[in-house]
């Protein structure tokens, strides 16, 4: 115990206090007259950073997007991190759609999984969390902002970038690989986040080109140029070209250009997109779509010819002044997303156009690199008819109604699909070749008509044309004289 005479009285104490606050006001406002602002915050900051107390981890972010396009280690966590659920887990997110076998398991916001790899322990946690409105005055929902928080001690950081990252990467690939089903990529009909996006349903379209009714030698072709395809990374980059390959799919409704898109995509187990152009506006909505689309995958344009008016699309009838601004979809932008220096945004990538009119395209879009291979899909033939006995009704041979139906294809227009049908009327192999029987004559007789009232029209028209050209050459008189010979006669009524 110190004695009670060493203890000084209160008022020494405050004094000195008072003393003290007073000195440090005045050094503290020489220093803010003398040293520089920038000075100070360097100094305070190299204070807080010496004092203030250091941890031994380091958080890794891996955010869902990168820049304008996805982010390949988000998607590969995302896949990954199915695989290391453990008891400990509290709450999942789980999801089934009609036609999948297996339940879709993903991790719900805020959960976290601990990962070992080499010895190393490593903590995952998912962070869902709403991005701030840049207008205040804005009334649309708020996007939700997703990523992925890695973190590890900061001793192994070399480890974790150069061989953990990639081989999540890798195993990511494997578990898509053994586990792949194939996507049907829409837009939404939603622009509240900033835009349209993709959607998708699993794509369980059973079209293959076994079952195709095509001719052989142009099916063949297409077999082997989509093989060659995917075989060519290493001869596009060292020519120079984007990874990449365009078809034009064109002929009369109903000869099998969806079915060959399908059958495209099951052979390439390649996930389709169709992008719908009706539904874009502007020209940086297209570009976005472009890098949100995954590679190998087929990007499918149906009906290129009327699926929208791409010289008229700033003249818009009915609409505001400010809504009509915003419609900048254009030709050259469309263009440009084909062949252009967007369309190098991707690898193993394929672009297929239909159409039922060739000639409406603007040639612009046909020529090769943007419609590389043109592919015309034409009405039903003998080869297509055998193809579709053998699928429909299992007639892998030869059959006595056979030859007539031949007979018929030859001068009649019929499609694949209406065959088709006829032969799904019955399954009595005899009872389906007779109604299609019955379809060929009563088309080859629909033609016949047809022609006659062509040839009519045809006739009426020349016809018609041979009079107005009489008409034309036929000598007028001068308008004096007519009008000399009016006067006359109204004198003499008069």
């Amino acid at each position: 115990m110190f004695p009670t005479r060493d203890i000084p009285s209160p008022s020494s104490l405050f004094s000195a206090y008072a003393s003290m606050a007073a000195s440090m006001m005045l050094v503290r406002s020489m220093a803010n007259e003398i040293i520089p602002q920038p000075v100070r915050g360097f100094l305070l900051s190299t204070l807080r950073y010496y004092f203030k107390p250091h941890s031994d981890r380091l958080t890794l972010i891996i955010e869902e997007n990168c820049g304008m396009s996805r982010n390949q280690v988000y998607d590969a966590a995302e896949v990954y991190l199915c695989t290391k659920i453990s008891p400990n887990t509290e709450r999942l997110k789980i999801s089934k759609s009609p036609k999948e076998k297996n339940l879709m398991i993903r991790l719900e916001k805020g959960e976290k999984l601990i990962d070992f790899y080499d010895g190393v322990e490593l903590k995952w946690r998912f962070v869902c969390a709403e991005s701030e409105k840049s207008n205040p005055n804005d009334s649309q929902p708020r996007s939700e902002k997703r990523f992925f928080e890695l973190t590890f001690l900061k001793k192994h950081k070399e480890r974790i970038l150069n061989t953990y990252v990639p081989f999540v990467l890798e195993r990511a690939k494997a578990i898509k690989d053994e586990e792949r089903v194939l996507k049907m990529h829409t837009l939404n009909s939603s622009y509240a986040y900033h835009g349209v996006k993709w959607e998708s349903i699993n794509l369980e379209h059973p079209a293959t080109f076994e079952t195709l009714a095509m001719d052989p030698e142009l099916k063949n072709s297409v077999i082997e140029d989509l093989d060659r395809f995917v075989k060519r990374k290493e001869f596009y980059k060292r020519v120079g070209r984007a990874w990449k390959r365009g078809y034009l799919l064109y002929g009369p409704p109903g000869t099998g250009k969806s079915s060959l898109i399908a059958a495209m995509a099951n052979h390439l187990r390649f996930d389709v997109y169709d992008l719908q152009l009706a539904n874009i506006l502007r020209d940086s909505d297209l570009r976005k779509l472009l890098l949100a689309t995954a590679n190998r995958s087929i990007l499918v344009i149906e009906d290129i010819d009327c699926s929208v008016e791409l010289q008229d699309r700033r003249r818009v009838d009915g609409r505001k002044q400010s809504d009509a601004q915003m419609v900048q979809l254009t030709l050259s932008g469309l263009l440009n997303f084909i062949d252009g220096l967007w369309s190098s945004c991707g690898d193993e990538r394929i672009i297929v156009f239909t159409t039922n009119h060739k000639e409406r395209l603007d040639p612009a879009l046909l020529r090769p690199g943007r419609m590389d291979m043109h592919i015309h899909m034409s009405y039903c033939t003998s080869h297509g008819f055998k193809q579709l006995a053998n699928t429909y009704l299992g007639i892998r041979g030869h059959h006595s109604l056979f030859s007539e139906i031949e007979g018929f294809l030859e001068n009649t227009h019929v499609t694949p699909a209406q065959v088709a049908e006829e032969l799904m009327k019955s399954g009595s192999a005899e009872v389906a070749l007779q109604g299609l029987i019955k379809l060929l004559k009563r088309k080859n007789i629909e033609g016949d008509d047809a022609d006659a009232a062509a040839a009519a029209d045809q006739k009426n028209a020349g016809i018609q044309k041979a009079k107005r050209q009489k008409l034309e050459n036929k000598p007028r008189k001068s308008t004096r004289n007519t009008r000399a010979k009016s006067m006359v006669r109204r004198r003499k009524c008069l």
